[in-house]
């Protein structure tokens, strides 16, 4: 059990970025610290409205965390995936029935058939009765901490940014602030995450890819700096390009609900995770996230928007989501993630008649 002098020094120390000149994206930076300011919210929604409707990626600055806060959380991960296996897999989350909450093994996803996935998760959803689950000891010697992480991304960070787009769709902001409360019934969650790294030889044998192209499922994913050169984006002119890894920056993408409420003007960005350049590729890539979902009830319907509505996007369906809830959708595509490689279609229903692409 991790004693009390550990919880007081708990620190960890980032790997040096690469040198090598990589091809990175071309992406905006928002600085939150400005949204409380007179006139600057609708500047920064204007600043917004491009990147989340043509490529669903964007850095945040001065947000409200400190580098040693953050710096925490990478500790406490990097403990949980050094513990045993045997001791993580008392904590598995229920994967078969679409629940994130909780431990995710390596390897229970196929990349390739035969090849299986080196990425190890541990989500912990909110801090509510109903999300009540077994830890190590490591995420309960840690507790308050991981809570007050977890609540000020979701009641600051999240709503600030929720708040930007109600203003880019011409809605009151509780429009979409209310489907995302901290006390409502929805899989958000921090997540732990670490892909062990490869040989040269077992990279090749994999094609290079960590995990194939894809989309989140939810409304936002946020992505804490860290250094390791491999996450992608694919960019509308259908070339794949690095997401740099900026100091004191957060990484996020929209995700899968808020493209369906906008009859697809915002992308769910299509992102991968490839090996690292080879003055990285020997260090496992550890990374801190948290996934913002809608509540478990919420339609997925387009809502009725001024924007959508003047720029076309108010016409037929992009997706045929009838009948389909975000908790439906949510559990739905975590259940799809682990089919058998052979069986992944390019353009596979998930739910219904909604579907999802899958990309290399």
């Amino acid at each position: 059990m991790t004693n009390d002098a550990e919880k007081l020094t708990l620190k960890y120390e980032q790997a040096a970025e690469s040198n090598y000149n990589l091809d990175w994206a071309d992406l905006i930076t928002l600085d939150l610290s400005q949204f409380d300011r007179p006139g600057r919210k609708q500047q920064l929604a204007n600043q917004l409205r491009d990147a989340v409707h043509k490529v669903g990626f964007f850095y945040i600055t001065d947000f409200g965390l400190t580098q040693e806060e953050i710096d925490r959380q990478f500790a406490i991960g990097k403990q949980l995936f050094e513990l045993p296996v045997e001791e993580k897999l008392k904590h598995r989350a229920d994967l078969e029935s679409g629940n994130y909450n909780g431990y995710r093994p390596e390897g229970v996803g196929e990349i390739n058939p035969g090849l299986r996935d080196n990425v190890e998760m541990y989500n912990i959803f909110k801090f509510i009765p109903q999300y009540e689950r077994s830890h190590p000891d490591i995420i309960h010697t840690h507790r308050d901490e991981i809570e007050k992480f977890h609540r000020r991304i979701h009641g600051d960070i999240i709503q600030k940014l929720l708040a930007l787009i109600a203003i880019i769709l011409e809605v009151p902001e509780e429009t979409l602030t209310k489907g995302h409360r901290y006390n409502g019934s929805s899989d958000c969650a921090l997540r732990y995450m670490i892909y062990r790294s490869r040989s040269p030889e077992l990279n090749a044998k994999y094609e290079n890819i960590y995990t194939r192209g894809h989309t989140d499922f939810g409304s936002l994913t946020l992505l804490f700096r860290q250094p390791i050169a491999a996450l992608q984006v694919l960019m509308p002119n259908g070339t794949w390009k690095y997401v740099k890894p900026y100091p004191g920056s957060i990484t996020v993408n929209i995700g899968d609900a808020l493209q369906f409420w906008t009859n697809g003007y915002l992308k769910s960005s299509v992102h991968r995770v490839i090996a690292p350049p080879p003055d990285q590729a020997h260090i496992d890539r550890l990374g801190v996230l948290f996934f913002l979902r809608p509540e478990d009830s919420l339609n997925l319907k387009t809502l009725d928007s001024p924007t959508l509505k003047r720029e076309g996007y108010l016409g037929p369906a992009e997706q045929d989501t009838e009948g389909i809830t975000a908790g439906d959708w949510v559990r739905a595509r975590v259940r799809k993630n682990f089919e058998k490689a052979e069986l992944r279609e390019k353009n596979a229903p998930v739910i219904g008649n909604a579907k999802v692409k899958a990309y290399d």
